[in-house]
């Protein structure tokens, strides 16, 4: 009988203490009466061990109830939502491995305050039953959530590019060639490369690359450019170099299956970025890019160059080292999809190193504040490829205020037409918080020609009535100054 499962364990310590705790014994008049030690006691009750038969008819025994109410799987009402939770599997699906948290020590702490806790354990478990809730957007929160507190920077994958960089002379000053990634998947990892492998399936049209395993098949979109097939390739010498076995075979996640396979697919894109934009000679980029005088959007296009990498790839590598190496650790990033046919803006990707910075993803049926560079750079963008002009990538800058708060960041931002999706634009933006630390690293913080533009989160949320930007009514703001005014009211009448 010893041989349980976790649930079990748990289930069975929960039922131990709330009886013990009913007929008012402490540990040392259960052991008297069982002649167990207090600690082997307390690891049944911790959900650590389930006892033998004569031990579970000993404690039953001292209890005054019979084995098989003892036994059952009912907890009674106050701690039947935790039994809910525990059989939804809504719990053994969360990583508590990577944050070194015991299963059993999360239910002894909600099982603490069970009344209290119980209407919102039971709602756990309705949500947990929406699949999209329970895993995917609970894996990539929890990701975003890893990556936050360690400043997204990871010594260890750094350490994996430099050292593979070196074996393989890829260049470290400047642009890795795509050719040279490609050999190296070849000829070192065994992958046959298909350009245009995708091509034949229109359903696939928006997925960059494929790999089949059988054969180490490796199916490119045609629509790729160089810089995206460099990641691509960078991503997949990752997944090769540091042994990473739990992975999906598109190159972006379209199901999750575990917290693992999300994990190791971060820590292969992390392993490109690193290997086509190394990290010593990028931190001297950056040094020499805030020691301008005036700002320079052109210099952050030059870096592109440079290195030949996405706008992605390099904000990314933006956050890899700021925190880390100039001690800019109150920053934030976010990426913004525009579908310019409908007028649709998206946040799809955010991080927010420190403490959780404005603006982010809380309203994502609402309408983002127009006058962030985030979002007026895509409609720039937007307007300049109706016109027929120029539809490469846009930078800009600007100081961004939020209304009625000290907070202040400097933004920059880059907008470029969506590859290989070209109905769609995407804009990613680091804001670093206007402080002490950024001023003595950044010496155009003070150009005249970066705009300072007060901004805030949606325009259903703002109260700034005189918005020449703003595209829907403050909704969620006069409802609360309705429940205001009623609450005012009442309380007139009291």
């Amino acid at each position: 009988m010893s041989q349980r499962n976790p649930n079990e364990r748990i289930i069975f310590g929960l039922k131990l203490k709330r009886l013990r705790q009913e007929h008012g014994l402490s540990f040392a008049d259960l052991k008297s009466a069982t002649g167990m030690s207090v600690s082997y006691l307390n690891e049944i009750e911790k959900g650590k061990k389930y006892p033998k038969e004569d031990k579970v008819e000993a404690i039953a025994n001292a209890l005054g109830v019979s084995t098989e109410e003892l036994t059952s799987p009912h907890l009674g009402k106050n701690l039947s939502p935790i039994s809910d939770l525990l059989h939804s599997n809504f719990l053994n699906e969360l990583p508590f491995d990577l944050f070194d948290i015991e299963l059993a020590k999360v239910v002894e702490i909600i099982a603490s305050a069970p009344v209290k806790v119980g209407a919102f354990i039971s709602t756990l478990v309705e949500i947990s039953k929406n699949y999209a809730v329970a895993e995917e957007h609970f894996y990539f929160g929890a990701l975003r959530s890893y990556l936050e507190l360690h400043n997204n920077y990871f010594e260890e994958i750094e350490q994996a590019a430099a050292a593979f960089s070196e074996k393989y002379k890829t260049p470290k000053n400047g642009m890795v060639p795509v050719e040279q990634l490609a050999y190296l998947l070849q000829k070192k990892m065994g992958y046959k490369i298909v350009e245009g492998g995708l091509d034949k399936y229109p359903e696939l049209s928006e997925i960059r690359s494929v790999f089949i395993p059988k054969g180490k098949r490796f199916l490119l979109n045609g629509q790729l450019t160089d810089m995206q097939k460099a990641f691509q390739f960078g991503k997949e010498l990752g997944f090769n170099y540091m042994k990473l076995k739990e992975r999906a075979n598109t190159a972006s996640l379209l199901r999750v299956n575990s917290f693992e396979e999300v994990l190791s697919h971060f820590k292969a894109g992390y392993f490109s970025a690193a290997l086509l934009i190394n990290r010593e000679s990028f931190i001297g980029d950056m040094e020499t890019f805030f020691q301008k005088p005036k700002w320079d959007g052109e210099f952050i296009l030059n870096i592109l160059q440079k290195y030949r990498v996405s706008q992605e790839t390099l904000f990314q590598r933006i956050t890899n080292v700021l925190p880390q190496f100039f001690g800019l650790e109150n920053i934030f990033l976010l990426r913004f999809v525009h579908s310019p046919a409908n007028n649709v803006y998206k946040m799809d990707k955010e991080l927010h190193m420190t403490r959780k910075h404005r603006p982010h993803g809380n309203a994502l049926s609402e309408h983002y504040c127009r006058r962030w560079l985030s979002v007026s750079l895509l409609d720039g963008l937007a307007e300049m490829q109706k016109s027929g002009r120029y539809t490469g990538a846009l930078v800009g800058v600007q100081r961004s205020r939020y209304y009625k708060t000290n907070d202040e960041y400097l933004a920059f931002t880059l907008a470029r037409p969506a590859y290989p999706s070209p109905e769609k634009n995407v804009s990613i933006t680091v804001g670093i918080l206007i402080d002490e630390a950024l001023k003595s690293k950044v010496k155009f913080l003070d150009d005249p020609a970066i705009s300072l533009k007060e901004v805030n989160t949606t325009c259903e949320r703002c109260p700034i009535m005189d918005c020449a930007e703003r595209s829907a009514p403050p909704s969620i703001v006069e409802a609360k100054n309705r429940r205001r005014r009623i609450q005012e009211t009442l309380k007139k009448l009291s």
